[in-house]
């Protein structure tokens, strides 16, 4: 092992010092431009449609004039399909998880299974649209309604839930489970009554963040053919429906100016929504862990 001196020791932990301020600077200016960006998007999407966020564009459907367009046929089908899209992906996604932790064998094929299901997580979303379109709307024959609507976003979502689930199951100390098992409870009361609640902010947190996902999706629903135009409001899971998301590429797609104020002030309420979603998921998160600490 070779020694070296204290000059050239010195040296070299500056030369690090240096190089971890350069590479602290590089970091910095990377949030920085990205930050900057999104700010320069919101602030140029604000003074495009902030005026046109009111009472009457909220309450009013839309038209073919700019001036009387407005959301609320897109925004009640967004609320029907990402209601269902939750319940579906919780339903499910929590009972893979659980399935997945605490009762599939470790091997080669619950393995493949895992690997599978974070391949699931990276596919592109008009593939599940594709695959809503075939499954939901033509051979169970629903029909481009909100539930295949929902079904298709919940399949999109499934795999972010199903991974959050397993890590919050994950997460609880195996000596809870051995505690209940010692004191006579079966696995699954140990489950419902003990690792459950332990992992519950953790579940609930991933399946908003990844229903707050499914809220800005357009592709899936183009692909299965939900509608551009809708002038009524969904009258059960069964309805032809649209959403935010359509209703603004829509509009976007109109040549006129008026528009495209309209688009910016349905971005607009699609932040708030995604915002709201998200500042929900952590005070729900925040309440448990009290709860739990408590």
């Amino acid at each position: 092992m070779a020694i070296i001196s204290r000059g050239e020791f010195q040296r070299r932990m500056k030369r690090r010092k240096i190089e971890g301020h350069i590479f602290h600077a590089l970091c910095l200016v990377a949030v920085l431009i990205g930050l900057g960006m999104l700010a320069a998007l919101i602030i140029d999407i604000a003074m495009d449609g902030i005026g046109r966020v009111n009472w009457d564009f909220l309450t009013s459907f839309p038209s073919r004039k700019p001036e009387e367009a407005g959301i609320r046929a897109a925004l009640f089908g967004s609320i029907y399909v990402v209601a269902l899209t939750g319940i579906f992906a919780f339903v499910f996604g929590v009972g893979a998880a659980i399935y997945l932790e605490e009762y599939a064998s470790r091997n080669w094929f619950a393995k493949i299974i895992q690997i599978n299901i974070a391949n699931l997580a990276g596919v592109p979303s008009i593939v599940y649209g594709i695959l809503g379109l075939e499954i939901f709307v033509r051979f169970m024959a629903l029909d481009r309604s909100v539930l295949a609507g929902a079904l298709t976003l919940a399949l999109l979502v499934l795999p972010i839930v199903i991974i959050a689930s397993e890590e919050a199951i994950r997460a609880v100390p195996s000596s809870i489970r051995e505690g209940g098992y010692a004191l006579g409870a079966t696995r699954w009361q140990a489950i419902w009554r003990l690792v459950l609640p332990q992992a519950f902010p953790g579940i609930l947190t991933g399946v908003i963040l990844a229903v707050s996902r499914a809220i800005g999706e357009t592709a899936p629903l183009i692909m299965m053919g939900a509608l551009t135009y809708v002038a009524f409001t969904p009258d059960g899971f069964l309805s032809r429906f649209t959403a935010l998301p359509i209703q603004i590429y829509n509009w976007v797609s109109r040549p006129q100016a008026g528009f495209h104020e309209a688009a910016a002030a349905g971005i607009i309420v699609l932040l708030v929504l995604l915002l709201s979603m998200n500042a929900l998921a952590v005070l729900l998160r925040n309440k448990f862990n009290k709860r739990l600490e408590g």
